[in-house]
């Protein structure tokens, strides 16, 4: 009885902590249940922006790992990884804590979670920047402006829409998170792969952005006839 009480709990709060977004991201199962798993295991003196600079912390991280492999050995790339993985956890839980704990601000959070997400990627961009030789430093400046392009169409289609979603498709930050985490892998064991896999990446994004342009014009056509009616 206390089991099947257990479950009923559970899933309230997983409809409840995930109620704001729908996610398309090909890890959302494993995801989201991990997410509840550590929910209700966050000690209650954690809020919601504690979360916040813990992620942003990751990003941190990952910045000073590119910096460290430039100065001195690739296998400090390694640290990155730490540091995605911290970066998931704050900006992961940051607000489906405030869900879980009934204390959402959802336009203060909406608002911080852009800010702090466009920061880290700026991070993220800046540190492979100072890692990369010549003229590849020109797809760190790419992944910047390409990723930037994909949170301006997320915001664009939540302005049309009223759908507010952060995956394009299959993908989204989490898998953006382990692919770029074994590209750091796959530089350590091969000389300049890192540079393939960036060319790969952008050339990934760049598709996926035109991709999602044409929806959320499409969507935006809609939208004016309807509002003709």
């Amino acid at each position: 009885m206390e089991a099947i009480i257990k479950l009923k709990e559970d899933h309230s709060d997983g409809k409840r902590v995930f109620a704001d977004r729908e996610r398309t991201n090909i890890l959302r199962k494993g995801e989201q249940g991990l997410i509840l798993f550590l929910l209700q295991r966050i000690p209650k003196w954690i809020t919601p922006n504690m979360m916040t600079g813990i992620g942003m912390f990751g990003s941190l991280i990952v910045f000073l790992s590119f910096i460290l492999a430039g100065f001195y050995a690739k296998n400090y790339l390694l640290i990155g990884i730490l540091g995605f993985m911290i970066n998931w956890l704050g900006d992961s839980l940051d607000g489906r804590l405030a869900y879980f704990c009934k204390i959402p601000r959802k336009w203060y959070g909406f608002a911080l979670d852009i800010v702090m997400d466009w920061l880290s990627i700026i991070l993220i961009g800046l540190g492979y920047y100072y890692y990369a030789d010549g003229n590849t430093r020109i797809f760190a400046f790419l992944f910047v402006v390409l990723y930037g392009w994909s949170m301006i169409i997320s915001q664009l289609r939540y302005k049309i829409t009223g759908f507010y979603q952060i995956d394009s498709g299959y993908l989204g930050p989490t898998e953006l998170r382990v692919i770029i985490s074994l590209i750091l892998i796959a530089e350590t064991l091969f000389t300049n792969a890192i540079t393939y896999f960036a060319i790969a990446m952008v050339s990934l994004l760049l598709v996926i952005n035109i991709i999602d342009t044409f929806k959320l014009l499409k969507a935006g056509d809609a939208k004016d006839k309807e509002e003709k009616l």
